[in-house]
């Protein structure tokens, strides 16, 4: 595709994502309303149909008990059969909100305070776009509107398991999450490893009671605990290699509730944080070790469970810097920033294992930064301009991504 043709393009769809705009907005409004959590999306799922059906799209059978799957046919069929994956998750969070707008949560205890409003009336928004525009699609479009990515083990891996990729097989897939930090307009991308693998950790230290005013007769489970707090600490500094990225982090600790009584069992929990598979099985070897040698030396005993959460998000080199180009056609250069790896985690990563393709970061935020404006946080309240630039981004990239060689 020429320079000009992809001009005329951006134009078309910078043109029609503005029209639509209040539209799409009042879809984020009216799932904002009514947050379903993990596994519980029906009503989400309902609307998410129902406004394919109206814009002429068939969502295809359920491969789940929620979430949405469906495809846009290309006008200009691809002799390889092309296709291209876009994907927005539509589960929300167990927190109660605390903004003040019009929109609030209707549902107490529940919040869409990680955007993933934001991200079905983004993918919605291209779906009408890409509808609409559908003589430019050289091949097609698979939307995925995904349950569950909050709450392992996520809804990605069982759409895969149950033949997503296989059934569709797209040649890349692409997918944004809102970030405040990101001033609104702007996308910020990562080539190679850019989230972290993230696995819980559950201790438990099991001594023997007894008085506070003897412990020499006891044996003290909260001692034992603290020196393995210390002890996992040099897992990421004498472990790991300086050049890669680890956290190690013990969040909680129970144990006791007298003064005077050393207790008999000490519960602990946390989590490790990698970027590489490699170094990830590594650390949970040496952390099993470190763990169990810490209590036998303190005369108690001590189990580890180490529950594996999502995988490394690795973006495809290649593909990730298709997708800057793209993204830089359609915002200019200068709005396509580079990201540093971060340490969060996202289920994404499991599409990304099956299929290349890439993940960026699409800006929410203001010049000036508003306090409490964070990820799953009770006044997380996204810049709403964010949806325009989302809905064309997504239906710019795929067209466009569809046309390369």
């Amino acid at each position: 595709m020429n320079a000009d043709r992809s001009t005329v393009i951006a134009e078309r769809i910078q043109q029609r994502a503005n029209e639509i705009f209040p539209e799409v907005v009042e879809l984020r409004r009216e799932i904002h309303r009514h947050p379903e959590l993990a596994y519980e999306e029906v009503r989400t799922t309902a609307l998410i149909s129902e406004t394919l059906i109206g814009f002429g799209i068939t969502p295809e059978p359920p491969l789940l008990e929620t979430g949405v799957v469906a495809v846009i046919r290309g006008g200009k069929k691809a002799a390889n059969g092309k296709l291209v994956a876009l994907r927005a998750d539509i589960d929300a969070l167990p927190l109660s909100e605390s903004n003040e707008h019009g929109f609030c949560s209707m549902e107490k205890g529940k919040m869409h305070a990680c955007g993933h409003d934001m991200h079905t009336a983004m993918l919605l928004g291209a779906a009408r776009i890409l509808v609409e525009m559908k003589e430019e699609l050289e091949g097609d479009v698979l939307l995925v509107f995904q349950p569950a990515e909050e709450k392992a083990p996520g809804g990605a891996k069982p759409l895969l398991d149950a033949g997503l990729f296989t059934r569709f097989n797209p040649s890349a897939v692409f997918g944004q999450h809102c970030f405040p930090n990101v001033q609104t307009g702007k996308v910020a991308m990562c080539k190679g490893s850019f989230m972290a693998a993230a696995d819980e950790l559950y201790f438990t230290v099991t001594g023997q009671g007894g008085h506070a005013s003897a412990p020499h007769k006891a044996a003290d489970p909260i001692l034992a605990a603290a020196h393995i707090i210390t002890a996992v600490q040099h897992l990421v500094s004498r472990v790991v290699p300086p050049h890669e990225p680890a956290v190690v982090s013990i969040a909680s600790i129970h144990g006791g509730n007298a003064t005077n009584v050393i207790p008999s069992q000490v519960t602990m929990s946390g989590t490790m944080r990698t970027m590489n598979e490699e170094v990830r099985a590594l650390l949970h070897h040496r952390l099993r070790q470190t763990v169990m040698h810490t209590a036998e030396a303190l005369g108690v005993t001590a189990e580890l469970e180490i529950r594996n959460g999502y995988p490394v998000l690795y973006n495809d080199p290649a593909v990730t810097t298709r997708a800057m180009t793209l993204c830089g056609e359609y915002l200019g250069k200068k709005n396509v920033i580079e990201s540093e790896p971060l340490m969060t985690a996202e289920d994404f990563a499991y599409y990304l294992q099956a299929c290349p393709g890439t993940f960026w970061q699409i800006g929410t935020g203001t010049p000036e930064p508003v306090k409490g404006n964070t990820l799953h946080s009770p006044t997380f309240n996204p810049e709403e301009l964010a949806l325009k630039t989302g809905s064309g981004l997504l239906a710019y990239t795929a067209i466009r991504f569809l046309g390369m060689p």
